[in-house]
């Protein structure tokens, strides 16, 4: 595998590579834009299948438990095996889970066209995360959010499409999408040859001139690790009741059509877009932790006042909501990655795993308690999920990157690796 065309004489090597965040990004609105479909024709399925809220959560569930444990696993051995390719190969599972999704005739085929959605993005996301890194020339949170930027915007287009395309054509129309994971293989494909070329020799110069580091005992990394879980958990819980069950809420509360609802949601994750590409400069320029604390802990506000709210406010509230909770995940991910320095791809797997499987779960467990109770019930308890990120005071200072510092010549990994930076050893 060649890497000398970026090496530490490259004087391009440390730039930040703005085409290749592009790509990604590109690729990451096509991938999650085909994922959102499935949650977004869940009230077509509901009624084509006789579906109940409990084997809706489960789909949610099947779908996101695939990515959730592949995710980490797949991160963790592209840490010791770079795959430059493994992306188009990715987004060659999400291809195979769209053609079965349009032609499923029972409730067992949705279920496995739903596993290779998810297996597609537990390939997808850690690679892609680590190809932000090789990309960012130091703008780690930037990078990260132009990545997750595209996911998002994929995410609130998802519903439009299947609002104005999938409900008028029918479910079999879900296949017509394939043609965007061709055009995200055929990119990724242009992805793997700059990753193989460049992006490695990137990974190479970054660790040799010691990035941003910091010093910490194992023990207080694993609780840091323990608390950015805990958070993910509060996120994700969240969004999974506003994503799977928000169209529901606004059906119910308020009698709209479903073409309506949809639009709600798409608003709701327009304004999730936004707080993403904003949470990663702001990250850059104030430190993550005062992200972290800030986006999590301040939407709440805005959730304790969204069940009490007419159709107007609701889809008022919807926008801080989404704005404000979305801020934290790419701080969350570039936080993580500057305390396991040595294990980006196993914390970007362990983090989109986390995503994506306490996403499932949530689904699950709301579903059975809107079942149980009410939809109106469901939003009234969820409300409260942001309270967890008080938790959020327990995270270690770890500095403001933007003053462009470093904070140790050595990093302690939660393994207990120890990295000490090439430079100050040769001093």
């Amino acid at each position: 595998m060649s890497t000398t065309s970026a090496g530490d004489g490259d004087p391009t090597a440390a730039k930040t590579a703005f085409p290749i965040l592009a790509a990604i990004s590109v690729c990451h609105l096509l991938n999650d834009m085909m994922q959102s479909l499935l949650p977004a024709i869940y009230p077509m399925l509901k009624s084509n299948y006789g579906l109940d809220f409990g084997q809706i959560g489960i789909l949610t569930f099947t779908f996101q438990f695939t990515a959730s444990v592949l995710q980490p696993l797949i991160g963790f051995y592209i840490d010791r095996k770079p795959k430059p390719y493994s992306l188009a190969t990715g987004m060659g599972f999400t291809l195979s889970g769209l053609l079965l999704l349009g032609y499923a005739h029972n409730y067992p085929v949705l279920l496995l066209a739903a596993a290779l959605v998810g297996a597609g993005s537990s390939v997808f996301h850690p690679e892609s995360s680590r190809v932000a890194r090789m990309a960012a020339g130091g703008r780690h949170g930037l990078a990260q959010s132009l990545f997750q930027v595209g996911g998002n915007a994929g995410s609130a287009i998802g519903p439009l499409l299947a609002a104005f395309i999938v409900l008028r054509y029918g479910q079999s129309s879900v296949a017509w999408f394939s043609l965007a994971a061709l055009l995200g293989i055929f990119l990724l494909i242009h992805v793997g040859h700059w990753y193989k070329g460049h992006g490695l020799a990137r990974m190479k110069l970054h660790a040799a001139k010691g990035g941003a580091t910091v010093a910490l005992p194992r023990a207080r990394v694993a609780l840091a690790i323990s608390v950015l879980i805990a958070l993910i958990f509060s996120k994700f819980f969240y969004m999974a009741s506003m994503t799977s069950y928000y169209t529901f809420y606004l059906i119910d509360q308020f009698q709209v059509s479903v073409r309506s609802a949809q639009v709600h949601l798409f608003v709701f994750l327009a304004a999730v877009a936004i707080g993403t590409i904003t949470g990663g400069s702001l990250g850059d320029r104030f430190g993550r932790k005062a992200v972290i604390w800030g986006s999590i802990l301040g939407v709440l506000p805005f959730t304790l006042l969204l069940p009490h709210a007419n159709l107007f406010w609701t889809g008022v509230l919807s926008v801080p909501i989404g704005f404000i909770l979305a801020s934290a995940f790419p701080a969350i991910v570039v936080y993580a990655q500057e305390l396991m320095p040595s294990r980006v791809g196993t914390v970007a797997g362990l983090f989109f795993g986390f995503a994506f499987g306490l996403g499932g779960i949530g689904a699950a467990v709301l579903g059975e308690v809107a079942d149980a109770t009410s939809i109106r019930f469901l939003f009234h308890v969820c409300a409260f999920l942001p309270v967890i990120g008080l938790l959020a005071g327990l995270l270690p200072d770890l500095g403001t990157e933007s003053r462009g510092r470093r904070l140790s010549t050595v990093a302690v990994d939660i393994t207990g690796n120890v990295e000490t930076d090439p430079a100050q050893t040769r001093k």
